[in-house]
């Protein structure tokens, strides 16, 4: 086994590598973009080389750079994770030139199955079930439609070079095929540089069920089950589980028959991940990642073995940890990917800094794999993968009950996420039965995504009891710096001589402005919510979080602040609002200098003042378009307009100045 090894990525994966690395005593380096000088993965190696600036290309895709930085830290081998450079045959080579372990397959292996067209030929010969199709290399217009006719529609084009549903189109008859064509090849261009594709006749709603597989140089191959990977959006992966609910003993074991004659027949060596589609009994090779899968935490909870262990000792030459006979699956595991992204917006990534994170621990069967921390940022520039959250169970039921606990009681503040997405997933009764496809969530976008949902009022009254709280903290602490701590005019329980009192709050959550009412009363806090009455109490918790109760409810939420951004955790989910301020306007907590910020990131939509202009304080300054919503920035105070940092049509970060109105 080499001493030192090289981690050539980020995040999540890279985490994992160093975690079995250090366990098996071996030193870890990293590399890093400028973008991911203080990123979790840094702080956890060994040692850590800058290998360009923040966008991949410059970074992460510049194999000299990390071959350059393995040699000065005298690695003696590679690991790539996946994405980058991990399926890149010529990076595997020059690897190789330089004397450096890559800990993945042969280049030839690599390149065999980065065409997919060379890659059913080869699984053609080899005797691996193919979806009828054309995957031929003339690629005359009319020669694919004429092979489109014999294949019969409605039919798939797939560019040959790619995946991820790039360069992919669905053709239902023969009027359609030479626009979809031409729209493929242009795709499959743009993304891979290569217009080359293939035909193969259209499995309107397949299972996606892929085989873990390893060999070695001693000629050992074994297969570690199957993982269901149906449940897809857009072609990419959702949640994963291991084994596949109901697949029958004969077709698990044909499929796994047939994936390692895939590995024998490339010579492969490592991990590698043969996909099939499954229509009823038949299954149908679709590709092969020559690479640790994003989704393998599955196969090691069921099978007990450590996936990145065994790609080492298989890199170092060694023979497989363990024989076909030796390996069983033992209880069911499910994953659910956790991104940075808004359901409600298409799924657009969301950036910005993470506020607030908060897995759970020491729960039982559950296993979270994450890249970043509280604090760190999701940016623009990679994957927005928060973490992967998997549970482990003695049977399914099991897994899903703590899978779908786990994710109630994680904790994200700062970006948007698919964590409710994630929920009605994993309680849609069609996953609990196991009866999902890949047109599953397609099939129930209504009830996985239901347009507009209506803020809960328990998040509602959870912020509005949190601000009334803050308030109440920041008048005690002015009440005990008066000198008169006792004075009725310090009291900070809503007191009023013969009468209640109330506090109005006003907030934003997308397009809706919804009222609350604090009141003081006799008996005890009154909320007035848009839904009626209700009485009302909270308390703070030893860990900061709020224990609410309404009505004859109760629950407990967090509640953060960020200018005037209020973030409610609740459930697993995070509803995000903006306080209307009345007395402060939007201008935020940094008006008191003259300074005007964004109070959240957006666009400037309108500049209304010029710099040298005097303003009047409350005078509109700016427009901000943020949440969906717009809004205007005032001044803080009368003065002239010292500066004015944005235009319109700026996109702006939370904090960030945008104007500076003097002192008149």
């Amino acid at each position: 086994m080499f001493d030192t090894v090289l981690i050539a990525n980020r995040g999540e994966i890279a985490r994992r590598v160093i975690r079995t690395a250090r366990r098996l005593g071996l030193r870890c380096v990293a590399v890093y973009s400028e973008a991911d000088s203080a990123a979790a993965h840094v702080a956890e190696a060994d040692a850590a080389f800058c290998i360009g600036p923040a966008p991949a290309a410059e970074s992460y895709l510049r194999a000299e750079a990390i071959l350059e930085a393995a040699r000065a830290a005298g690695a003696a081998a590679v690991h790539p994770g996946y994405g980058f450079l991990s399926e890149n045959a010529a990076f595997a080579e020059a690897c190789a030139g330089a004397g450096i372990v890559f800990v993945g397959p042969p280049a030839a292996a690599i390149r065999a199955m980065g065409s997919k067209s060379e890659a059913k030929a080869l699984m053609e010969a080899a005797g691996v079930p193919l979806v009828p199709g054309y995957h031929g290399s003339a690629q005359e217009p009319e020669v694919l439609a004429a092979e489109a006719r014999k294949v019969g529609y409605p039919l798939m084009i797939k560019a040959s070079a790619g995946g991820g549903g790039k360069g992919m189109r669905v053709v239902r008859q023969a009027g359609e095929f030479a626009e979809a064509l031409q729209a493929a090849r242009r795709e499959a261009m743009a993304s891979f540089g290569d217009e080359h594709v293939l035909l193969e006749r259209y499995l309107p709603s397949p299972r996606h069920i892929e085989l873990q597989v390893f060999r070695d140089d001693h000629g050992n191959a074994v297969h570690l089950f199957e993982r269901d990977c149906s449940s897809q959006r857009r072609h990419q992966k959702v949640v994963e589980e291991a084994p596949a609910p109901g697949l029958s003993e004969g077709l698990r074991a044909a499929m796994g028959e047939a994936a390692l004659r895939a590995a024998v027949a490339i010579d492969y060596r490592g991990a590698g991940t043969v996909e099939f589609l499954v229509d009823g009994d038949d299954f149908y090779f679709m590709e092969m990642n020559t690479r640790l899968q994003v989704e393998h935490p599955v196969t090691e909870m069921i099978t007990g073995y450590d996936l990145v262990e065994w790609q080492l000792r298989v890199a170092a030459g060694e023979p497989l940890p363990a024989t076909q006979a030796d390996i069983s699956a033992n209880g069911h595991a499910i994953e659910a990917r956790l991104y940075a992204e808004d359901p409600a917006s298409g799924f657009l990534p969301s950036t910005g800094e993470l506020l607030h994170l908060a897995f759970p621990e020491g729960e039982e069967g559950i296993r979270v794999d994450s890249g970043v921390r509280a604090g760190d940022k999701v940016t623009v520039h990679y994957d927005p993968m928060i973490a992967k959250v998997i549970a482990w169970g003695e049977e399914r039921a099991v897994a899903l009950r703590r899978l779908r606990r786990a994710l109630a009681r994680t904790e994200i503040a700062g970006v948007v996420t698919n964590a409710g997405f994630l929920q009605a997933i994993l309680g849609h009764t069609r996953f609990a039965a196991g009866v999902v496809d890949t047109a599953f969530i397609d099939q129930q976008r209504e009830a996985l995504l239901p347009d507009g949902a209506a803020l809960p009022e328990s998040a509602l009254a959870a912020a509005a009891l949190a601000e009334m709280t803050w308030r109440r903290r920041v008048a005690q602490a002015a009440a005990a710096d008066s000198g008169d701590p006792h004075s009725p005019w310090q009291l900070t329980n809503g007191w009023r001589l013969n009468s209640e009192t109330h506090r109005d709050f006003t907030f934003h959550y997308g397009e809706q402005s919804l009222a609350v009412r604090v009141i003081f009363g006799w008996e005890g806090l009154r909320l007035g919510l848009p839904g009626g009455e209700v009485s009302a109490a909270v308390a703070e918790t030893e860990d900061g979080a709020l224990a609410l109760r309404l009505g004859d409810g109760s629950f407990v939420a967090r509640v953060l602040r960020r200018g005037l951004r209020r973030w409610v955790l609740l459930e697993g989910q995070s509803f995000v609002l903006t306080l209307q301020d009345d007395i402060q306007g939007l201008g935020g907590e940094a008006g008191a200098s003259g300074r005007v910020v964004a109070p959240m990131p957006g666009k400037v939509t309108a500049v209304l003042v010029q710099a040298g202009d005097t303003v009047s304080e409350g005078a509109p300054l700016l427009r901000l378009e943020a949440m969906k919503m717009e809004h205007t920035l005032t001044a803080p105070h009368d003065g002239p307009v010292e500066a004015l940092n944005c235009a319109a049509g700026d996109l702006v970060e939370e904090g960030v100045e945008l104007a500076v109105v003097g002192k008149a």
